[in-house]
């Protein structure tokens, strides 16, 4: 289990075993494999809520979704080793930067004949789909082994802003939430069910990053954001108090159910997370800071 307790006034949301999600049908889960961002920190301060950057895995209605490809790609591909059968999932991108992608070169699924990925991104701002930002990272001399050596099929799909489709009975929603950062939010929605996945928060939107914000975020019953920071500057702490708090004000004006922080900065340690976790359900009941491993149901 993760180290993560729920309180009585968290009951909303229940927590399961952080192994690969094997639910029925008819559940809408979500665990996290990476939280953190701009570079992966293990070490014996962030154990308890983790090191790897950004991965988040959604199973809808037996479909397998997955948000960001940091280095918790890595772990969440080695427990769907275990897996017997064929793998088919969809792999959502964010942006192309590196703390999104790093974990795909390492992605061992990928590398088997019999699993197949869809994988959607945006243009990057050198105007790079994301299928070329993933091949260029795999050329020497930053990894070995270029993508073509992947066996599984790859299916890659470019997405603007305001691009809304469906997965069978899954509706995905995008917007542009971040222009400067050329950042996708997305908004998954099954049935009478919804969740955002929006961790590019910039400090201060603009109107216009506001109203597509809102429009992804409106009344989900679970909202996964980021807080804010200006990387990669060192980070300090006296001067990042209320990172929290767009992703907070954003939460209340839509009318969000729950909220999830995750996405920390680098020098964000334990304990210092632990504060805000408590500053953060002060001002709102229904809040989490993610973990690595925390499974939640919607």
């Amino acid at each position: 289990m993760s180290n993560f307790e729920l309180s009585g006034s968290q009951s909303y949301l229940a927590e399961k075993e952080t192994t690969p999600l094997s639910n029925p049908a008819t559940e809408f889960s979500v665990q996290f494999w990476g939280v953190r961002g701009l570079i992966a920190t293990p070490g014996s301060n962030t154990n308890r809520y983790g090191g790897n950057t950004a991965c988040v895995e959604m199973r809808v209605a037996g479909k397998e979704l997955i948000f960001d490809g940091g280095t918790g790609l890595r772990l969440l591909g080695k427990t769907w080793q275990q897996l017997q059968q064929p793998i088919a999932a969809h792999l959502f991108f964010t942006n192309s930067q590196l703390n999104r992608i790093q974990g795909f070169p390492f992605f061992a699924p990928a590398f088997i004949a019999k699993n197949s990925f869809h994988i959607y991104g945006t243009a990057a701002s050198n105007s790079a789909s994301i299928k070329q930002c993933l091949y260029d990272q795999m050329l020497q001399p930053h990894f070995p082994y270029p993508l073509q050596v992947m066996q599984s099929q790859l299916h890659f799909h470019n997405l603007t802003s305001g691009s809304k489709f469906t997965i069978e009975d899954v509706t995905i929603h995008t917007e542009l939430i971040n222009q400067h950062q050329r950042s996708l939010g997305y908004r998954i929605t099954w049935q009478n069910l919804s969740v955002a996945y929006i961790t590019d928060l910039p400090k201060n939107p603009d109107e216009v990053e506001q109203e597509r914000i809102l429009e992804l975020i409106t009344g989900v019953d679970l909202l996964i954001a980021n807080g804010t920071y200006n990387p990669p500057t060192a980070h300090n702490h006296d001067l990042a108090d209320l990172q929290w708090q767009t992703a907070v004000d954003l939460a209340h004006h839509a009318a969000v159910k729950s909220l999830v922080i995750s996405h920390y900065h680098p020098d964000d340690d334990d304990d210092f997370l632990d504060g805000v976790q408590s500053e953060v359900k002060s001002v709102f009941s229904k809040a989490l800071l993610a973990r690595e491993g925390m499974v939640l149901s919607v």
